[in-house]
């Protein structure tokens, strides 16, 4: 993570272990029949950075990627990042510090592996699942990133948690509804990878 390792250490680093875990490493002591990444905030980012760039590449099928309230560009000020700028958990000052910390120049930010939704096409994505949440700042580049996927014809299953901030999935203890939410993504993962077989 940056400042220590910046981009696009992050994005090599997911992308060299999603390519040793479809080798089969002795390490696993299973045979890999195939790969699914998944990830929250950040993890959504480098989950779909991942996709994107090995979908097609592996010895063993990409199944699928659930991308959980991702974060997806670092160019454009969507309209839920000054909607949801301050007082719902993460701010926008944070996350545009996060940004700058990770990929500090604009060339970097606009990197399709530090903002994949700046992708040309997303067209061979493997199924994917996207949820976002109600009052996050990073609502809107979710649902514009599942809204690309569709129209590049990959399957995606699109869930918006209303009512909820960013890091929701961490905060169960306190919002016992947030379970149901995640039972449900579960759900929604094994029904991607289980299509993608078909």
């Amino acid at each position: 993570m940056g400042p220590e390792h910046l981009f696009p250490a992050a994005a090599d680093d997911c992308i060299a272990a999603t390519r040793w875990v479809a080798g089969s490493p002795a390490e696993l002591g299973e045979k890999v029949t195939g790969v699914a990444v998944a990830g929250d905030s950040a993890g959504g980012n480098l989950s779909a950075v991942v996709a994107q760039a090995l979908a097609g590449q592996l010895p063993v099928p990409f199944k699928a990627q659930w991308l959980i309230y991702p974060a997806v560009d670092m160019v454009e000020n969507w309209g839920s990042l000054d909607e949801f700028a301050d007082d719902y958990v993460l701010t926008k000052a944070v996350m545009r510090w996060f940004e700058v910390t990770y990929a500090p120049t604009a060339t970097q930010r606009h990197d399709v592996r530090a903002s994949p939704l700046r992708a040309t096409s997303l067209a061979g994505q493997p199924p994917a699942v996207v949820m976002t949440c109600g009052l996050d700042p990073l609502r809107d580049q979710g649902r514009a990133y599942a809204a690309k996927l569709a129209e590049a014809g990959v399957s995606v299953t699109f869930r918006e948690l209303a009512g909820v901030v960013h890091g929701a999935f961490n905060l169960r203890a306190a919002l016992p509804s947030i379970a149901a939410d995640l039972k449900r993504g579960i759900a929604d993962l094994r029904t991607a990878m289980e299509a993608s077989a078909a």
